[in-house]
């Protein structure tokens, strides 16, 4: 036999007939539930029954116990069935079924799940009918369906691609269009700043900061001295700023009466990846008041490229700085990585993003 099925871990397992699967001591699920045993991996094998159903073969060396209360009832008398296939089942409780991760029918059709294996167990109704149970783990997963429309199968956003793409098109033209806004902002009081750093956790010190205006003036570039941290072999690599470059640079307690005076004359002050650099340079402000009126004026352009790949560029799936000036044809102005190199394509990339930003 050469026929294969697709499980749904994507592991392809051969069809098998029983004196080989015996040959190879393959289990079934019944000589597995005689054993009081449930499989613990996917199936190594499998045959189909004539009646159409799949029955399939485990690796003894994969198995474990059945959880105790699925198959011990001192008082109770056992009951079976023999299937078409010749495959023995036992009669189990729904709750027992459900421990095992058994279903009915039509509880995996509502799981969106397809029977393909015969059952596995199963129960009497209170009309006396049969019952069948099945296993989740070896049942078909179903496409699902469009949330908005329920006709197509999902793309994104648990959306079909029509509807995805309706969607698109309306967020597109709303990002576009607020790109677009004339946002009257004063150049000499927007700022874009970058900070490199000893590392990347809130203990790590900065190590240089870059300020620039909107006119593309530099209004500070200076490396900072550490206090506490004396090497930073991890980072100095990517930004080129060795131990023996700072030594005579000015530490941050010298900088902050400046750092102030620059920040609060700003309207704007805009970083790519804002976050790590605010929740260093906010310490320049001890009063509680006075960070949180510097954080209202913060901007990350980061974020606004995020957007504006999701909607105009969704073939760029990373969005580093790096990524945001390939995508406008910036090229860089000195050092990649470094803080001045950072803050001219920063302000460049936002100057892309919104071409009406200042006033005129």
């Amino acid at each position: 036999m050469e026929n294969e099925l697709i499980l749904r871990s994507g592991a392809k397992i051969k069809q098998m007939e029983s004196a080989e699967a015996a040959e190879r001591k393959y289990l079934t699920r019944h000589t597995l539930s005689q054993m009081h045993l449930m499989p613990t991996g996917d199936p190594v094998a499998y045959d189909v029954s004539p009646s159409g159903d799949i029955i399939y073969y485990f690796d003894p060396s994969r198995v474990s116990e059945a959880p105790p209360e699925t198959w011990y009832f001192p008082n109770a008398r056992r009951e079976s069935m023999t299937l078409p296939s010749g495959s023995i089942i036992e009669r189990m409780s729904i709750k027992n079924a459900a421990t095992r991760g058994y279903y009915t029918e039509s509880r995996l059709k509502n799981m969106h799940y397809e029977v393909i294996e015969e059952p596995v167990a199963y129960t009497y109704k209170a009309d006396k009918s049969i019952l069948y149970f099945y296993d989740k783990k070896t049942a078909k997963r179903l496409p699902l369906m469009c949330v908005q429309c329920g006709k197509a199968i999902r793309y994104k956003k648990k959306l079909c691609e029509a509807c995805y793409e309706k969607e698109m098109e309306i967020k597109r033209a709303e990002g576009n269009a607020y790109r677009a806004s004339f946002f009257n902002m004063d150049r000499a009081k927007v700022l874009f700043f970058d900070l490199e750093l000893t590392g990347f956790y809130d203990r790590d010190e900065i190590l240089s900061i870059t300020i620039v205006d909107g006119f593309g003036n530099m209004i500070m570039d200076t490396l900072v001295k550490p206090v506490r941290i004396k090497s930073w072999k991890k980072t100095e690599k990517i930004h080129g700023i060795y131990p023996s470059m700072v030594e005579n640079a000015p530490t941050m307690d010298e900088l902050i009466p400046e750092l102030i005076r620059i920040f609060d004359g700003a309207e704007n002050v805009i970083a790519y990846g804002v976050s790590t650099d605010y929740s260093h340079i906010k310490y320049i402000y001890t009063d509680a008041a006075e960070r949180e009126n510097f954080h209202k004026k913060i901007r990350c352009c980061a974020n606004e490229f995020v957007r504006y790949a999701h909607e105009n560029r969704p073939d760029i799936v990373h969005a580093s700085l790096t990524d945001a000036m390939s995508c406008f044809e910036i090229e860089w102005e000195g050092v990649a990585h470094s803080s001045i190199a950072d803050t001219l394509g920063c302000r460049k990339v936002w100057e892309a993003l919104f071409p009406n930003y200042y006033k005129n």
